[in-house]
């Protein structure tokens, strides 16, 4: 998934997915917390494969991230191609009503408009690029 879309949070906390990330998430997909200000939203298979490897862990290790399965949620797009964001995950990326959309290969990430600015300013650089394209072997 590629690109960055600008959408507003409409007063019922509904969120439009464009089309074209529409296709790859599908009709229902999880929305969860990330290790960054913004949220997180998987694919079923995606998401499935994650919990797979979630419940392989040892108790110790499951309660380092258990809070990405504790606060995820399970969002079906509507007919307009929208999806309700809990509140809680609202609060907690920040967002209020300028929201980003990025799509991040596999997954997409859910920004506040001007948190991602500022995000994208500092890591769209020349060279955070040159060592994202080495790293890439690119």
């Amino acid at each position: 998934m590629t690109g960055v879309y600008q959408h507003s949070l409409d007063a019922k906390g509904r969120l439009f997915i464009p089309a074209s990330l529409r296709e790859k998430l599908g009709q229902s997909f999880y929305v969860t917390v990330s290790p960054e200000h913004c949220l997180s939203g998987y694919p079923m298979e995606k998401w499935n494969r994650l919990k797979e490897k979630y419940e392989a862990m040892s108790y110790k290790d499951r309660k380092k991230i258990r809070s990405v399965f504790s606060h995820a949620a399970q969002c079906d797009l509507d007919a307009q191609g929208r999806i309700l964001l809990p509140m809680q995950l609202r609060e907690f990326a920040g967002l209020k009503k300028n929201v980003s959309v990025v799509g991040v290969g596999v997954n997409i990430e859910i920004w506040d408009a001007d948190e991602w600015a500022k995000v994208d300013r500092e890591e769209t650089t020349p060279e955070s690029l040159a060592e994202a394209f080495e790293e890439l072997d690119f």
